[in-house]
């Protein structure tokens, strides 16, 4: 959904990743700093009520995502490391962002606005984890599942722009709302995932099925 925005970001990001690299600084460091920055203010900032602050800082170093993906490129240090860091510290932010979001449920809201929030909420992580997994699962075994509705980007600003603006006026129900339908379209996405895989995988009438997978590679 927020492709072509990435796109553009990333030509914004072309100086600032110039700038950088004549000062020293390394992909890696770029990575590591904002999943340092975006995990404190989502647990610094959410849990104590401090929505729409929270949600729009949060919101600037998603976008400055892509940055040290241009900083590598520029500086020829693109490859699996980086791709493999990025991916993995990804998934330490986005669970502290939904974290945020499920503690402030808990300490500022109460009776069934506060069940439901707390446990879509949760739903949101969980299933906002198994998406990823399942592409990279995909590709450990030969196949391409770079589909589906609900990518990182976009569960992140979906799930950030209501709760920001409850803090401005918006009724809670609505950021519960939209935390359900997150929740369904990345259930949807894992699917189509699944779906996508085993159309590439599976065996076709009349010719012989693959070999039996260890089950140690299937934990």
């Amino acid at each position: 959904m927020f492709s072509r925005l990435r796109s553009t970001m990333q030509a914004v990001f072309t100086p600032v990743a110039r700038t950088l690299m004549r000062a020293g600084v390394t992909p890696d460091a770029v990575t590591i700093t904002g999943t340092i920055v975006a995990t404190g203010l989502a647990l610094g900032l959410l849990p104590t009520g401090h929505l729409f602050l929270g949600a729009a800082l949060i919101g600037v170093f998603a976008l400055f995502d892509s940055l040290d993906g241009v900083l590598a490129r520029m500086s020829g240090k693109s490859g699996p490391w980086g791709a493999f860091l990025d991916s993995t510290l990804d998934r330490i932010s986005d669970g502290a962002v939904f974290s945020g979001i499920a503690l402030w449920f808990l300490f500022h809201t109460d009776g069934a606005t506060r069940s439901w929030g707390v446990a879509l909420t949760l739903a949101c992580l969980v299933l906002g984890g198994v998406v990823p997994y399942a592409r990279a699962r995909a590709e450990s075994v030969g196949a391409d599942a770079h589909v589906g509705i609900a990518e990182r980007t976009d569960r992140l600003v979906i799930a950030l722009v209501p709760t920001g603006f409850v803090q401005l006026g918006l009724p809670v129900v609505v950021l519960v709302v939209v935390l359900g339908l997150l929740a369904l379209a990345s259930l949807v996405t894992v699917w189509q995932r699944i779906g996508a895989v085993h159309r590439q995988l599976a065996p076709r009438p009349g010719e012989p099925g693959p070999s039996q997978e260890p089950e140690a590679a299937r934990g």
